[in-house]
């Protein structure tokens, strides 16, 4: 994709075009780096989540509630690295578009999916673990296979009304040269969808998770107290210190998101000329690579994970050696 010319002479995204963008000369040192590195960070992302989805969805000990919630994050991070990733790669490398109109809005509509989806799940996992540690004699009926399979599904679906919406309002577009791929917007429609994608879900994790922490917190220092004057524990009380340790890491994952989401947000609040495109970019791809670091947050705090990858790895090499 890359037009050689000579080092005096302005490189433009479509050379036949007279409003093409400009290309950013990169040595070839560079370009190679960039693509390793990227194409790395993709492969990487993509195979972990798939270690996620698999694990969950082969081993019927891992069909619960909370792991069905983990498996949908797992898919939206999955095709941020399958999709999102190396389209966004290429754009950043090459500073150009060359996939055309038709699929650039599909790239944005699909990155506007994966992200309020994304996003979603949490506010479902938090919820989820709310019930679970605050109410665990409803938990059981109130949070079941169903109702949260019907729950995910109905998520999915208005992310994508939501994001064909966005697409749809901001249909007219205006280009600063041929060869980008952006949408211009309100600052209003950015208002809104900031109240909408990020405060408004971002409230409910935070206040959920402030609740979760005090009460599981209580309930550790009963057991504990328990536990020092040699009581003998229930199978509830054992429960309750299982459920209050998944919150908390849960939790981190939460803390590592919304850690990763405040520059992107901050990035669309900031107007484009007070920012370099390095620290955008910089910025941009914190989002993206949050999409890996889930699957190791799993492989640290959820031995269900590690014992899982260990059987599936275990069974590639017994296909391998037969």
């Amino acid at each position: 994709m890359a037009y050689e010319t000579e080092d005096n002479k302005t490189q433009y995204c479509f050379p036949a075009i007279n409003s093409s963008c400009i290309k950013t000369k990169r040595s070839t040192y560079e370009y190679n780096i960039m693509y390793v590195f990227f194409s790395l960070l993709s492969v990487w992302t993509v195979f972990l989540n798939l270690l996620v989805i698999i694990s969950i969805s082969h081993f019927k000990k891992l069909h619960t509630p909370t792991n069905m919630l983990i498996l949908s994050l797992a898919v939206a991070d999955l095709f941020v690295g399958l999709i999102v990733m190396p389209l966004e790669a290429i754009r950043l490398i090459e500073t150009c578009w060359y996939f055309g109109d038709t699929i650039c809005r599909l790239f944005i509509l699909i990155l506007g999916l994966l992200l309020n989806t994304s996003l979603s799940n949490l506010v479902l996992i938090a919820v989820d673990r709310y019930v679970a540690v605050c109410h665990p004699l409803l938990y059981p009926q109130q949070i079941t296979m169903t109702r949260t399979m019907i729950i995910i599904c109905v998520f999915w679906f208005c992310s994508s009304a939501y994001n064909v919406s966005l697409i749809i309002i901001t249909s007219q577009r205006k280009y600063t040269c041929y060869g980008e791929c952006t949408i211009i917007t309100t600052f209003a429609l950015i208002i809104i969808d900031l109240f909408l994608s990020f405060l408004f879900p971002c409230t409910i994790i935070i206040t959920l998770y402030l609740r979760i922490f005090y009460v599981a917190h209580q309930q550790v220092k009963v057991i504990n107290s328990l536990m020092r004057s040699g009581k003998h524990l229930t199978e509830g009380s054992v429960r309750r210190k299982s459920e209050s340790k998944a919150a908390l890491t849960l939790g981190i994952i939460v803390t590592v998101y919304l850690f990763c989401w405040i520059p992107y947000y901050s990035l669309t609040l900031t107007p484009n000329t007070r920012m370099t495109s390095v620290i955008a970019y910089f910025m941009l791809w914190m989002l993206y690579i949050n999409s890996a670091l889930n699957p190791l947050i799993y492989a640290i705090f959820y031995p269900w994970f590690r014992m899982s990858v260990k059987h599936i790895l275990n069974l590639s090499k017994v296909f391998k050696t037969s």
